[in-house]
């Protein structure tokens, strides 16, 4: 954009029309400032992905429901279709760079960070693979096999997804293939992304671009390797034990809170599922912190889900409560136990002023 200014007004009125469900009048915004000469990569990074972070917080904050910012992503990404099909018309942005892939590591449902990063390199003059979320590493690598790109770019907002891209980031270099990790999932400084063996990390579309130009080795046969080669801890099979008992950890917990937490005999049907959902979320937090030995993803994670129960007038002490639970469940856990002592105190001593949540599932309750 020509001015700061002009991009956060033309954010402001974007959201207005996706906000009330006008696709049309978000679509012909945008299309209208790019025949005005607005840069096209500027609209993606400085105006429709400023929105959807806001649809984000507005969800956080229960201001609008699931349905809602669902409708809103599902607005953001057809705008982004009609720039990319702008951008595509014959001679205005041919690849002259190389072919990259871009997607979502398997289970990854937040595609939308990706698609951005994918419509920049295009912009930029890569010829990209673009395959969207949820993508099964199997799958993947037959992909790469059959285009043999410069580098892959997985994607992963949930940190729950770290194990996934672990397994996927080995597999692709074990094909000679260099990955770029991006997205929240990895840390906002990339330590996971170093953590799980990526080749290179970017904090978003403009530094992922900047590192496929500065160029990316080829891994050599040394990037063939086992967990263990990356994450020794892992060797106390704490994280294994925790995944492999999820159901009865999150059974108990369920069994135990209502005794604990008067308030939850009274729930009805849904509300028992949501709880139940609640908690799982907890373990599989609890697991990737194990996974990664990072206290930061399960605290992270904990207070977020505070504020999302305190926004949907659900006391915040629930959360404390199960914790202590499973520590209760857990106490042969070392690793566990400390993370679930630090969780605890993180979300009895949280700040109570205003802070941007970080990514995490969609907890209805």
């Amino acid at each position: 954009m020509r001015h700061p200014t002009a991009a956060a007004e033309l954010a402001d009125r974007l959201w207005q029309a996706v906000a009330g469900g006008d696709e049309y009048a978000a679509v012909d915004l945008l299309r209208k400032a790019a025949v005005d000469g607005a840069d096209e990569e500027a609209l993606l990074l400085e105006v429709i992905a400023p929105v959807q972070r806001k649809a984000g917080d507005e969800w956080a904050a229960g201001r609008i429901t699931v349905a809602q910012e669902h409708a809103t992503t599902a607005i953001n990404e057809r705008v982004v279709a009609t720039l990319a099909h702008r951008a595509a018309a014959p001679g205005r942005h041919p690849a002259r760079r190389g072919r990259v892939t871009v997607g979502c590591v398997d289970g990854e449902w937040h595609a939308f960070p990706a698609r951005l990063v994918a419509e920049v390199l295009r912009l930029r003059g890569w010829q990209v693979d673009y395959l969207g979320a949820r993508m099964p590493t199997a799958h993947l690598v037959a992909h790469l096999h059959l285009t043999n790109p410069d580098a892959v770019l997985l994607s992963a907002s949930v940190a729950t997804r770290l194990p996934t891209a672990h397994a996927a980031v080995t597999a692709c270099q074990a094909i000679g293939v260099p990955v770029l990790a991006g997205g929240r999932a990895f840390g906002t400084d990339g330590r996971h992304a170093r953590a799980l063996g990526a080749d290179r990390w970017a904090a978003d579309a403009r530094g992922a671009a900047a590192v496929l130009e500065a160029g990316l080795a080829r891994p050599g046969p040394a990037a063939i390797r086992q967990v263990a080669d990356d994450l020794p801890h892992l060797a106390d099979q704490e994280y294994t034990m925790v995944v492999q008992s999820r159901a009865m950890l999150v059974k108990q917990t369920l069994v135990d809170l209502e005794t604990r937490f008067p308030a939850m005999r009274g729930y009805d049907d849904a509300q028992r599922e949501h709880a139940a959902q609640d908690i799982a979320h907890i373990v599989d937090f609890l697991a990737t912190a194990l996974y990664v030995d990072d206290p930061e993803v399960f605290t992270a994670f904990l207070t977020w889900t505070a504020r999302i129960l305190e926004a949907r007038h659900v006391p915040a002490r629930s959360v404390a409560l199960g914790l202590d639970i499973l520590a209760e469940q857990l106490r042969e856990f070392p690793r566990a136990l400390v993370l679930l002592r630090e969780g605890r105190t993180a979300v009895v001593d949280r700040p109570t002023r205003p802070t941007r949540p970080v990514p995490g599932p969609h907890l209805p309750v």
